[in-house]
């Protein structure tokens, strides 16, 4: 596909509702954040992929956290990509961007030509917020199953939260017009609005391995409400959500128009990373100065990678751990 310059909506999340049928959703698009998420690293193909759904899942649930909350999503699993994560992190202001970076790690040799979903094995699928200093971080979990991460998204939410949703992405290498091929992104997200008594009935669901799924979670008129929208939802061609000629606001008059949307204000995300000097700094000081010792290289420095933004970090081995000096000004490199 063929895109020309920057467009307006991309990387920005705008929240709805469908007044006429108590749903709430998202549309994302991304196209920056992932180039700064993947420009890092030398991921394969089908390691990009994975990596790309998860970023695209990532901005479009974590538009609802709170200012200066950390939303998290993490795999890991036992087949030849290990784990991914990604973290979005709410605006540290009303106005600010959100900011969205992710890492995977991955046994080269294992990789197949199957799918990306393939790569992965058994494991799990969780979402963590961390809502800040002195506050328990929440964590849920699901099972890898249904045949994608999207799948995963869905299953964790009716799981843990007992909320129906549904998810319809797009993602995949793009070409700018006299640019460089890169990846851009496009997605929904459907969600029932809760209500005080879900109608589970705890005996299993009709997903995988007996998981629940949206549909388990609806009766009466609410269950025609989400299934008119989910057929809706499933008429959206891939081009209209990764493309440059539909707007967000558009795409849902489109889908919509009979469910009355009502917009909200969009959210910018941004690819961003909270690494730091300090923060490396802190996660040596459990360490004795022997340990540092082991740690030193050959030209006499302590050195520190951040596997999401690739920053270099330099430091002085007697500076670091809990028998440290203190930093002398000018003496490290970040």
């Amino acid at each position: 596909m063929t895109i020309g310059s920057k467009i307006a909506w991309d990387d920005t999340v705008l929240p709805f509702q469908l007044d006429t049928s108590d749903i709430r959703g998202r549309v994302a698009r991304l196209d920056g954040v992932l180039e700064g998420v993947l420009r890092q690293h030398d991921y394969p193909p089908v390691v990009e992929a994975l990596v790309a759904e998860m970023a695209l899942l990532t901005a479009l649930i974590g538009q609802t956290i709170k200012l200066r909350w950390k939303l998290s999503l993490q795999v890991q699993t036992k087949g030849a990509v290990r784990m991914i994560a990604t973290d979005y992190y709410g605006p540290t202001a009303e106005g600010e961007p959100a900011r969205i970076r992710a890492y995977a790690g991955f046994t080269r040799d294992r990789l197949t030509d199957a799918a990306p979903f393939d790569q992965l094995g058994e494991g799990y699928f969780a979402i963590l917020i961390d809502q800040g200093e002195g506050m328990q971080p929440y964590q849920g979990i699901t099972p890898i199953a249904g045949g994608s991460l999207t799948a995963c998204a869905e299953a964790y939410f009716a799981q843990s939260e007992q909320l129906p949703t549904r998810f319809s992405l797009s993602f995949g290498r793009s070409t700018e017009v006299g640019g460089a091929e890169h990846w851009r992104a496009g997605g929904m997200m459907l969600q029932k609005m809760p209500k005080a008594s879900p109608s589970v009935t705890g005996e299993g669901g009709t997903g995988d391995g007996g998981l629940l799924v949206a549909s388990d979670l609806v009766d009466g008129d609410e269950e025609e409400d989400w299934n008119r929208a989910n057929i809706l939802l499933d008429s959206v061609e891939a081009l209209e959500l990764i493309g440059p000629n539909v707007t967000p606001t558009q795409l849902l008059m489109r889908l919509f128009h009979e469910e009355q949307p009502r917009v909200f204000d969009a959210q910018t995300v941004r690819f961003g990373c909270t690494c730091s000097e300090d923060r490396v700094r802190q996660s040596l000081s459990i360490y004795s100065a022997r340990d540092i010792e082991k740690m030193t290289t050959d030209e006499g420095t302590v050195t520190a990678d951040c596997q999401f933004c690739g920053a270099h970090y330099v430091l002085d081995p007697a500076t670091v751990g809990f028998e440290a000096e203190a930093p002398r000004k000018g003496d490290d490199e970040g």
